[in-house]
């Protein structure tokens, strides 16, 4: 079995936290191999928040006196006083995470991020981007650098607003595998757009063929990767004509066109404008709005 978890002033005692909105109390993860079994029993529950994200296998939860098997893709979250009872079996290489939490703010700060509370199973779907921030509330609880707690309750912010867009915007329907490769494209993309993309070489580059990546691609963000591509070339042309006085050429040569006058064709086409008309009657809005 595998452990490596953090705790608030190194203290694994719970508490009930009146002063402030928010405070993380703990975060880490348990992954079984060898181990044939890791069961949790909390009759009384606990006096602070409990969310679980089972990132790998299945967690079996005893949930108002069912047995529930939730595999990977899901999270449970526990009120304070609820009983907790659930338990990991090391033949299906389970893995979860964990983040303890308590504040006299906690249920509207979850309301405020639309986490249903009528309930214990949030169907959330499985993301690297999850991992991610259990791993960064953990280590923040043990390096303890600067500021650390107000970083904890970022962190913890982020996480509930990535819950809320996966579970209300339709991404737990896809395949983990399938949602983190096109949040990978669209990394790499956003960081690359300037330059010679090619479609098949990067799919074929992350073991993919074309025409599959651009069906999950479009599937996931109702564009074409090109497309996605263009947006982002013609959002940042906009912000440099609105921004510099750098000329067509300059600034077709930034955003990835070695031809300005195809660059000036592909803007006209998107904005409705060509570029030095976007230009000026972005200034004469400008002017007359100060």
């Amino acid at each position: 079995m595998y452990v490596n978890s953090g705790y608030l002033y190194n203290s694994r005692i719970p508490f009930r936290e009146t002063r402030l909105p928010l405070r993380i109390l703990s975060a880490g993860t348990y992954q079984l191999h060898t181990w044939p079994k890791l069961p949790t029993w909390r009759p009384r529950g606990r006096v602070d928040w409990q969310l679980i994200y089972i990132s790998a296998g299945a967690g079996h939860f005893i949930l108002d006196g069912r047995e529930i098997i939730l595999p990977a893709g899901n999270m449970v979250l526990y009120q304070p006083k609820q009983e907790q009872r659930y338990f990991f079996l090391g033949e299906n290489s389970s893995q979860y995470w964990f983040v303890h939490f308590t504040g006299n703010q906690v249920r509207n700060i979850l309301k405020h991020y639309k986490i249903p509370l009528d309930g214990y199973v949030l169907h959330t779907g499985i993301s690297y981007e999850y991992e991610d921030l259990f791993k960064k509330m953990r280590d923040e609880l043990v390096d303890c650098s600067s500021d650390y707690e107000e970083m904890l309750t970022f962190l913890f912010r982020e996480l509930l607003i990535t819950m809320n867009r996966r579970m209300n915007e339709g991404a737990p329907r896809i395949a983990g595998f399938t949602q983190d490769e096109v949040t990978h494209a669209k990394d790499y993309f956003r960081e690359h757009y300037n330059e010679d993309i090619n479609i098949e070489r990067y799919a074929a580059s992350r073991n993919m063929s074309t025409s599959w990546f651009n069906k999950c691609f479009r599937s996931i963000t109702g564009i074409s990767p090109m497309k996605f591509i263009l947006d982002v070339r013609m959002r940042n042309a906009q912000i440099l004509l609105e921004t510099t006085d750098g000329t067509i050429s300059e600034i077709a040569q930034i955003v990835g066109y070695d031809n300005p006058m195809y660059f000036s064709r592909v803007f006209r086409k998107e904005k409705g404008l060509s570029p030095l008309k976007y230009r000026k009657a972005y200034r004469e809005k400008l002017l007359k709005d100060t």
